[in-house]
Order: structure tokens, then sequence, then C-alpha cells
């Protein structure tokens, strides 16, 4: 049996480097959608964040997959 195929969008940014910030997921399986959001102040950096969004989207996933990354990175 083949593993899910789970596309993640992810972004982070904050205001400032460093300054108050946030990060985005997005996880689509199919027709099912998940969406996560969070942020953090008022000191954390864009890296940061973009990392946390990417941690916090292999954090949610229930079981092993196959993953394919959309954030944005060329990958």
């Amino acid at each position: 049996m083949t593993e899910p195929l789970v596309e993640i969008y992810t972004d982070g940014a904050c205001s400032g480097n460093p300054g108050p910030g946030g990060w985005g997921v997005r996880l689509a399986y199919g027709n099912h959608v998940k969406e996560l959001r969070g942020g953090e102040g008022p000191a954390t950096t864009n890296n940061r964040m973009e990392l946390m969004a990417a941690i916090m989207a292999l954090e949610s996933l229930k079981r092993p997959s196959t993953v394919r990354c959309r954030c944005g990175c060329g990958r």
C-alpha cells in the first residue's frame, strides 16, 4: 500500500526583523484541506517563522505520508 500524498503550502513573515511575526500552513490531501496558523512577538525573525510553518505542518501529519513541498523554496 502506498503512502498518501499530502501537498504542504507554508509561509512565514515578520514585521521588522526582528519583530512580531506569524506563520501559516495549508495541507491538501485529495479533497481534504487543513489550515493552521500561529504567531509570535514581539521579537521573532522571518527565518524562524518560515521554519515554524514547516515544522508545524509536519507535526500535524497523523500517519506516514509522502509530502510535496509547495513552500516557494524551489524544491
